[in-house]
């Protein structure tokens, strides 16, 4: 194994026996060397060049999701990884890909599950870090200001005022 590849892996992993979620971008969208460092050095946006190549070269491809997400499960059948199209983010994976990933279902997921219930929703992004993320009343992107509670404390001050 080589060290860069792996050290990406590492955060990823999601314990023992449930398979490793590794990340690979197909292109960067950068242009000259910039996205070719951009590939050695930076697990976040894709995996490195090294993890792509070790996937690639260990395992088998075995499906996609609507997300461009690619599967594969190593050559020995013991490992299963993801390769994210985009940002590494474990809630870009759709539900019937994650039980194939931790090892609940066995077949493929359009092998293994029956078709989707109508009142399912699709999935929803993680939302942390973006402009529709969560902010509640009282949040410093919302002004700072909440309403007062009932019952509510009057902070110490050192003066004792």
């Amino acid at each position: 194994m080589t060290g860069g590849g792996w050290a990406a892996a590492a955060g990823a992993c999601v314990g023992e026996g449930a398979g490793l979620a590794l990340a690979w971008a197909g292109a960067s969208g950068q242009s000259g060397g910039m996205g070719f460092l951009k590939k050695i050095f930076t697990w976040w946006e894709g995996a490195t060049l090294t993890t792509g190549w070790h996937v690639r070269r260990h395992g088998r491809q075995v499906g996609s999701d609507a997300l461009g997400n690619v599967y594969y499960a190593s050559k020995q059948g013991n490992r299963r990884f993801v390769l994210y199209n985009g940002p590494n983010d474990a809630s870009r994976i759709p539900p019937e890909w994650y039980s194939w990933l931790h090892h609940q279902i066995d077949g493929l997921p359009d092998e293994a599950l029956g078709p989707a219930p109508r009142f399912l929703k699709p999935p929803t992004p993680n939302l942390t870090g973006t402009p529709q993320a969560y902010r509640p009343s009282g949040a410093l992107e919302r002004g700072g200001q909440r309403a007062a509670a009932s019952g509510d404390y009057e902070a110490w001050t050192p003066d004792g005022g």
